[in-house]
């Protein structure tokens, strides 16, 4: 019971800590842009984990501190959904490694995350009802009397400062007197209420970071067999020898080898040799219609690979089946690369958008997933060595897309080979890029200077599509004037749009005049 009053001050310490988060997310968010607010949200939620609690050496923690500032940089490059899901990613591993829960390997700090991700909505209101029943079990009322009188003798003697400060400072005075109790009653609404709630649960479980005890640590199960199935557990055990022994793995991977290396033969034949194709099929019909189906073969060849090579079996210790499989590993890493090749034709006649870029991004972690099982069978590692090393290049590669900005990539790559640009390829979608938002407009300026230019038969259209992008502008701007959306990108687009004339309008139209 000692022990439990002790620590009513500390889940008070938290719970005011909280509170505080919530106003100021309130300041930063409710009803707000949100720009650089995220990260300085970030940082001093990490902040004031750090302080209520640290189980790490004062090295350790600077350099946890250091990673998760790297970690939430994506936050001030740019406010997307992938940085958005990194910061509360990094920031929920930086909690756990304070706490001392954080267990080594990337594929069990993984585990750890899904974990503390699946338990924090719930975390709130799982300890509320634990302080409840355990004050009425130790005395309710001394456990509440114990967290309020740890908070009279700060709040009074700062309520007295607070009014001697303003008898003596006119300027805290006539703050004092702007404060309008009535205004802040009428703050409060119940949207801005839910909102409270949500962020206080959101924080307090940063703050009290814990995992489910049912996923702390999962006993084994041993199961014994009646004796009455001995001989139908054997036999089972004989079928499957037989199904997925040794010979069978064999024999499949000589006909999986043979049927890949047709398969590669054509790809060499028409995508890389240029040999002409039949009548009728064009090569983007060619491109699209392999270009999916191939990554799927590749992940199901995968698959099988690592179930048919599990460490310390027969099969993977077979130098020939070994040798076999890294044939034809290597054909599948060749079957992304063609896979890659006819989305890139594809691309060529049909422009380029998000979803083709994420296939591009996707196919070469399959690639980089492939050349990982080799090195895993090479070097005799552990299943769960290669979901470590999977997870590190996914990581890896996701924080590196946070900082490239694919929508001035789709919108220059599109303009440049449109065929108002080039003569050849396909149309530009001017409606698609105007949606990919303010980092398209520079790609577009380009392309309406372009027409504008050549004197286009459509010049009015023209015209119209100017105006469009500059009335966008005067929106873009007025919103930055926010300082709670600022991002570096926005800073350098700004800059951009600053040293280049305003939207191109072709001469005989109108000049653009913001709010008209």
């Amino acid at each position: 019971m000692t022990s439990f009053l002790r620590a009513a001050p500390s889940y008070c310490a938290r719970f005011g800590v909280a509170v505080l988060l919530a106003a100021l997310a309130d300041f930063f968010f409710y009803g707000q842009p949100v720009g650089i607010t995220l990260f300085l949200f970030g940082i001093t939620l990490a902040a004031a984990a750090a302080i209520q609690s640290s189980t790490l050496s004062v090295r350790g923690l600077w350099l946890a501190l250091a990673a998760l500032l790297v970690a939430l940089l994506p936050l001030i490059e740019n406010v997307s959904a992938l940085s958005v899901a990194i910061g509360p990613a990094a920031t929920a591993v930086f909690v756990l490694s304070l706490a001392g829960r954080l267990r080594r390997g990337l594929a069990r700090i993984a585990g750890q995350f899904v974990a503390f991700l699946l338990a924090a909505p719930f975390r709130f209101v799982h300890d509320f009802f634990r302080w409840r029943k355990a004050a009425r079990r130790l005395g309710g009322r001394r456990i509440r009397l114990a967290a309020i009188a740890v908070w009279v003798m700060p709040l009074t003697l700062g309520a007295v400062f607070l009014a001697l400060f303003g008898a003596a400072n006119p300027v805290i005075e006539y703050w004092l007197s702007l404060i309008d109790l009535l205004s802040l009653l009428d703050l409060i609404q119940l949207p801005r209420l839910a909102f409270w709630l949500v962020v206080l649960a959101g924080v307090w479980a940063f703050l009290r970071p814990r995992l489910p005890r049912s996923l702390r640590s999962i006993p084994r199960v041993v199961s014994s067999v009646p004796v009455g199935r001995v001989t139908t557990t054997k036999s089972a055990k004989a079928i499957e020898d037989v199904i997925f022994g040794k010979a069978a793995i064999l024999r499949a991977l000589v006909v999986f080898n043979i049927l890949f290396a047709v398969q590669t033969t054509l790809d060499a034949t028409y995508l890389w040799g240029g040999i002409a194709l039949p009548d009728g099929l064009t090569y983007a019909a060619y491109a699209h219609r392999g270009a999916y189906s191939l990554i799927v073969t590749a992940l199901l060849a995968a698959g099988f690979v690592l179930a048919a090579l599990r460490p310390g079996s027969a099969t993977s210790g077979d130098p020939f089946i070994r040798r076999l499989v890294y044939v034809w590993v290597a054909q599948n890493i060749v079957l992304v690369i063609s896979s890659i090749l006819r989305l890139d034709l594809y691309i060529g006649i049909y422009a380029l958008t998000y979803w083709r870029v994420a296939a591009f991004v996707w196919m070469g972690l399959v690639a980089a997933g492939l050349a990982l099982i080799i090195a895993r069978i090479a070097l005799e590692k552990s299943n769960e060595w290669l979901l470590s090393a999977n997870l590190l290049t996914l990581s890896a590669t996701l924080y590196a897309c946070s900082f490239i900005n694919f929508a001035a990539l789709i919108a220059n790559y599109n303009v440049e080979h449109s065929f108002e640009m080039t003569g050849q390829g396909t149309e530009l979608d001017f409606w698609y890029l105007r949606s990919l938002g303010s980092s398209a407009w520079p790609a577009l300026d380009r392309f309406l200077e372009h027409q504008g230019k050549t004197n286009a038969p459509s010049l009015p259209s023209y015209r119209g599509l100017a105006r469009l992008l500059g009335q966008d502008e005067a929106r873009y701007r007025a919103g930055q004037e926010n300082w709670r959306a600022w991002s570096f990108r926005d800073w350098r687009l700004l800059r951009t749009l600053d040293t280049r004339i305003p939207f191109v309008v072709p001469q005989g139209s109108e000049p653009f005049v913001p709010g008209r």
